[in-house]
């Protein structure tokens, strides 16, 4: 029987049952979460679920550390603890090697020559670390991230994905403090998220296949077999349009992702694709709104919301090329996207630096400085993209870079030029650093110190600096997780006082006294010039 897959099939990718994200797939990233963010999670629910469930019903508890299942379920929580205390030892390892060689070279290395202190690597971490002293005389490590990559601390084993249906925007608990276990509407898989069988089910939802194959290779269990068959329709999607003017058409799917079209090449920035199949009360572009085939998919930075996994990987079939920032060569806050992409079954990886190019017939691709929202931490993995197509017309994607130098700016756009359209983030409250980054942290932060340094893009101040010195003729405020049917990656719930809203709006209302057109995306968008 030839079939389609449901628009509104949902697949999460999932390491040791939990949400998979970037910093879970590096191994480093991931020793560290597992036992900071996972264990700690699961152990403080076990010990009191009450507080969880009272937490998780507070609009200002949302995306913090409180596991969403009512309070019950608790067996089953303390059976996936120890299961990962167990299967997940050689990580729990390799993080406490991680934290030993940290104190001993900050403790050991006093300015003279490191090579005797290589004996004193702990062993987990033994052949995989360079030590290095910055210009100002401290001490750091480095990793070879590529080996760490061909390890035991890389565990495909690790790797499953969940299928579901879902019927309404909210359904979903956050996805970075609840894991996720059996559910009987749901389907989980034990397959590596590499493998090509993940792609020739979500071709099915463009193109008909057939039902008794894909559930043979995905081995659906007898048990869940009527539930499989209920993700599968006769009908057919619609038809994707493909953009056959003479000019540029973009279109925007929620929060930083957006589609630059011409009759000649796709761009798709920052994948993070919506559901359909079920009522709303926002539309929204979904998966066969795109092309068949996308040329390039470009990533901004390397966050959880601009990553998405669950999307890329139901893309995989499609994508030609990914562009990524390129890092900042092992650095524990700081893993290479390239290596993480190529690990999971991606091909065609390009890393652009800085003010460095890709010319194609008729369109440049630019990576530029991306400042900021990164909690003043030393990562490399971010660009802002200026892509120039035919015409000379030019569109720059700044996502979350917080414009707190304008004078990088002033520079960059001396070499580029003016930009006709600026898609700008501005989430400019963002969560301190810890809310991301505190289980790469050797020691916790103040609470001053930390709630200082936020993951944050722009406010109206710096974000009217940015749209001066580029002197666009449209200004369209983007990447600030409004759509509700991003709440289980994003937590965050505006209302009209929010800051962010605030800031957006003084900006948009300062941009029209202008004359230029200026709006703040929500849920769907086409522009065509």
């Amino acid at each position: 029987m030839e079939v389609y897959l449901k628009l509104n099939v949902v697949l999460e990718a999932l390491i040791d049952r939990w949400y998979a994200w970037s910093h879970l797939v590096s191994p480093a990233t991931a020793a560290m979460n597992i036992k900071d963010r996972h264990l700690k999670i699961m152990q403080s629910y076990i010990r009191n679920p009450k507080i969880h469930a009272a937490a998780v019903k507070k609009p200002e508890m949302l995306g913090g550390p409180f596991i969403d299942y009512d309070g019950g379920r608790v067996e089953e929580i303390k059976a996936l603890f120890e299961e990962t205390k167990e299967k997940r030892a050689p990580m729990l390892e390799l993080c406490e090697a991680i934290s030993q060689l940290n104190t001993t070279l900050q403790t050991e290395a006093t300015g003279f020559s490191l090579n005797a202190l290589y004996d004193k690597v702990p062993e987990p971490l033994k052949g995989y670390v360079e030590l290095y002293y910055d210009l100002n005389n401290h001490p750091n490590f480095r990793f070879f991230e590529s080996l760490l990559y061909q390890s035991e601390y890389y565990d495909e084993s690790t790797q499953s994905v969940s299928l579901q249906l879902i019927d309404a925007d909210d359904s979903r608990s956050f996805v970075l403090s609840t894991p996720r276990l059996d559910d009987e509407d749901m389907i989980h898989l034990n397959i590596p998220f590499k493998e090509n069988v993940i792609e020739e089910l979500f071709k099915m939802k463009r193109i008909a296949g057939s039902y008794e194959t894909i559930k043979e290779k995905l081995n659906i269990p007898a048990d869940k077999e009527e539930l499989f068959k209920s993700f599968f329709t006769t009908e057919a999607p619609k038809k994707y349009e493909p953009y056959t003017g003479n000019g540029i058409r973009t279109r925007y799917f929620g929060h930083a992702c957006v589609l630059v079209e011409t009759n000649e090449v796709s761009i798709l920035v920052d994948p993070v694709i919506s559901y359909d199949g079920y009522e709303s009360d926002v539309n929204r572009y979904t998966i066969n709104d795109l092309p068949e085939e996308i040329d390039y998919v470009l990533i901004t930075h390397n966050h959880q919301d601009h990553i998405l996994l669950e999307t890329l990987l139901q893309l995989r079939h499609s994508i030609k090329n990914i562009i990524v920032p390129s890092c900042g060569k092992g650095n524990l806050q700081d893993p290479g996207l390239k290596l993480m992409f190529q690990n999971i079954g991606f091909h065609n990886i390009i890393e652009l630096d800085d003010m460095e190019s890709i010319t194609l017939d008729k369109c440049t691709i630019t990576g530029l400085p991306f400042l900021g929202e990164h909690s003043d931490l030393d990562v490399r993995s971010k660009l802002c993209y200026h892509i120039k197509l035919h015409n000379d017309f030019r569109v720059l994607f700044a996502a979350d870079s917080c414009n707190v130098e304008p004078r990088v700016y002033e520079r960059v756009q001396k070499l580029v030029g003016n930009a006709d359209v600026i898609f700008l983030g501005m989430e400019c409250d963002g969560a301190p650093l810890s809310w991301l980054y505190g289980p790469l942290m050797p020691e916790k932060l103040p609470r001053d110190q930390d709630n200082s340094r936020r993951l944050a893009g722009c406010n109206y101040e710096q974000a009217r600096k940015f749209i001066n010195i580029f002197n666009p003729k449209d200004v369209f405020v983007y990447a600030m997780g409004l759509e509700p049917w991003l709440e289980f990656i994003s937590s965050l719930k505006y209302t009209d006082e929010s800051r962010p809203i605030v800031e957006s709006n003084r900006l948009l209302d300062d941009c029209n006294q202008r004359e230029m057109v200026a709006e703040r995306l929500f849920g769907e968008k086409t522009i065509e010039y």
